[in-house]
């Protein structure tokens, strides 16, 4: 399912696209349309298969599309790591907006308990918050939650494991009874439906597996500087005229880039992306399956229901943003009982993230050693990225916020200008 179809407001559908956001996970396909519809949630879903988008994109498009001016969002998350990413996600989503947002989960000291108490009285329209945290600030009678609209918890499993059963219990009290509630867990243990009962009214239920990889897929990854990638690209199709090859890259910039180097050194190769025409997407699948040509680069809208055979080689160009893309991704070779080759290009900058992906599919992958005569690693810089690990969006618009605070210590967030 392609995320225009969700029909989002203009601002939210311009974010996405920019941040090269085209197929909806399987949990995005099943609670969008849910939270859209105003009924609560109950999901389980684990960490890499989209569910941060999943509760944050209908909740946006809810904030567009009446206007709100006040507090209308709760986001209780068991760690400041994790309040700390959403915020980072939610700052991409709403770049061409004006929907603001605070992250809450402590500090070491008294200045940055002031700085949390002015951030909560402010009218941000989300809140990301620890409950340990958040309880201490409702303890001292000035938040103000009466205009909340949307109360989620997120590892909500987890929240119940670190002992917060009963303050999420006392955060919902001062919420409105008239409210969506979205819950989300990577498992259902008895704790947990126990806490959906007492917070939840008829809720819609939703439970995501995350699949593996199918067996006779050879899985192997090169550890690579990004200035090395194309290189080691083309030394790896180098003789494999005869072998259908589709590579995989997170954006429709990087695809773009990824034709017109591999078309300079003559190979025969088709690019698909949400910019081409449906006309252009089926010719270029035509020629593939026909032999005409033998490499296909495409973003993630080719990893999702699109029937291929004998794809011998799959090349993630970069690691994806979630667990369940990169098992699509690799799940375009070895099909019916066949098998193929699957490598990953995990830059330093990607290593974190494909150790999580790792763990979530419950596999190690073996590392290959890079072949010789490829060009010097340039230094790698470790730059925030957005959700996914997609770059942020840059170029038109301008952005700004009700709030002039950004973090749970208060830190200023400018209003920002595209260059």
């Amino acid at each position: 399912m392609n995320f225009t179809e969700f029909n989002f407001e203009k601002a939210l559908a311009e974010s996405l696209d920019s941040m090269g956001f085209e197929t909806a996970t399987p949990i995005q396909e099943k609670a969008i349309p849910i939270i859209l519809s105003g009924k609560d949630l109950i999901a389980c879903a684990q960490t890499g298969t989209g569910k941060t988008a999943a509760f944050l994109l209908p909740v946006l498009n809810s904030i567009l599309k009446s206007r709100v001016d006040n507090t209308d969002t709760l986001i209780v998350v068991p760690t400041r790591e994790l309040a700390v990413q959403i915020d980072q996600v939610l700052q991409g989503f709403s770049y061409f907006t004006n929907v603001s947002s605070i992250a809450i989960y402590g500090g070491n000291d008294g200045k940055a308990f002031e700085q949390e108490k002015k951030a909560l009285e402010s009218k941000a329209n989300i809140f990301i918050a620890t409950p340990g945290r958040l309880i201490a600030h409702l303890n001292m009678g000035y938040v103000r939650f009466e205009s909340v609209r949307h109360f989620i918890l997120d590892e909500a499993d987890r929240m119940l494991d670190m002992g917060f059963f009963e303050d999420i219990l006392k955060i919902s009290g001062y919420l409105p009874k008239e409210r969506q509630t979205l819950m989300f867990s990577a498992t259902m243990p008895s704790e947990i439906r126990k806490l959906a009962h007492k917070l939840l009214v008829n809720p819609e239920q939703v439970n995501i597996a995350l699949a593996k990889p199918a067996e006779g897929v050879l899985q192997a990854v090169y550890e690579v500087a990004e200035n090395q990638k194309v290189a080691l690209l083309e030394k790896l199709l180098h003789g494999k005229d005869d072998l259908s090859v589709i590579i995989f890259a997170s954006t429709k910039i990087k695809v773009r880039e990824i034709e017109k180097a591999l078309i300079l050194r003559h190979f025969r190769i088709r690019s698909i992306h949400s910019d081409l025409e449906q006309q252009e997407r089926e010719s270029a699948l035509i020629e593939f399956k026909a032999k005409n040509i033998n490499i296909i680069v495409a973003t993630d809208v080719l990893a999702r229901g699109i029937d291929i055979d004998d794809v011998g080689l799959i090349v993630n160009f970069d690691v994806p943003g979630a667990a369940e893309d990169y098992v699509h991704r690799v799940g375009r070779t070895a099909r019916a009982a066949a098998t193929g080759v699957a490598l990953t290009f995990v830059s330093r900058a990607e290593q974190g993230k494909f150790k999580r992906i790792e763990q979530l599919i419950g596999v190690q992958i073996r590392r290959i050693n890079l072949p010789e005569g490829l060009p010097e690693p340039a230094i790698e810089v470790m730059s925030p990225r957005s959700f996914h690990g997609r770059p942020r969006p840059q170029g038109h618009g301008q952005r700004n916020d009700r709030s002039s605070h950004r973090s749970g210590s208060g830190n200023n967030r400018h209003n920002r200008k595209g260059n």
